[in-house]
């Protein structure tokens, strides 16, 4: 005897292959607004964050008749940020002149007469000079170095050759390498590595920084193979 195929089987094979397109596209939707969303969300947030911060320290030290928020019927971010980007900017503008660098000189006098407030003003003094001098090639090249053992790399970042009594040393050409920590590239290690040693990038900062935050998801494109290409062909881009 033969036997009859219920004719309800395809309606609910269907049904059940309904119910898995619908779910695999809501699970793709929810995916997608998830990488929509949150670069936006986080970016916000920490911005929020660091406007909150220097509000707050900012408001801490104006008086309370002369704090603009007394006035204002609601609290408006970002106040206290212009506030110090003001107060920063006449600073710079009055120590400019001769009664500023008098002040200076004689604030410095002060401040090197005493025994451990002299060597940590010392040292951010010459951190924040290097950082901000136009002369200055610190954080200014992304290189590879062979760290922590032969056969693995690592992404660094030169801040400068050696000097002093390292150099007189070492008595070789080095350069010095800070290399970051990943995720958090504010802490890492600072190593002394022969020039040639070095492997020299063309990425930016802010790329080899993205780079080492994301742990090596985020990678820039190479852009040494695009320049000679933009070069034989000058119309490409147009």
């Amino acid at each position: 005897m033969t036997q009859k195929t219920s004719p309800k089987a395809a309606p609910a094979t269907s049904a059940v292959s309904f119910h898995l397109t619908l779910g695999a596209r809501l699970r793709t939707y929810f995916l997608a607004g998830i990488l929509i969303t949150a670069p936006i969300g986080l970016t916000i947030y920490l911005a929020w964050l660091v406007i909150s911060f220097i509000d707050e320290r900012v408001f801490s030290v104006i008086p309370t008749r002369y704090n603009p928020e007394t006035y204002l019927p609601f609290s408006v971010p970002g106040i206290g940020l212009i506030l110090a980007v003001v107060a920063l900017t006449l600073v710079g503008a009055v120590t400019a002149g001769f009664l500023g660098r008098l002040f200076r000189r004689l604030s410095e006098a002060v401040l090197n007469r005493l025994p451990i407030i002299r060597s940590l003003y010392t040292a951010i003094k010459q951190i924040i000079e290097t950082v901000f001098a136009n002369q200055s090639a610190a954080f200014r090249e992304v290189v590879l170095i062979e760290y922590p053992r032969h056969g693995a790399w690592s992404v660094g970042f030169i801040t400068g050759s050696i000097q002093g009594e390292i150099k007189a040393h070492l008595q070789r050409p080095m350069v010095n390498v800070f290399v970051p920590t990943t995720p958090n590239p504010t802490s890492g290690f600072l190593l002394f590595v022969p020039d040639e040693e070095v492997i020299r990038l063309s990425m930016s900062v802010e790329d080899g920084i993205k780079l080492v935050i994301s742990g090596g998801i985020i990678t820039p494109p190479d852009t040494r193979a695009a320049a000679p290409d933009a070069a034989l062909n000058p119309n490409a881009a147009s």
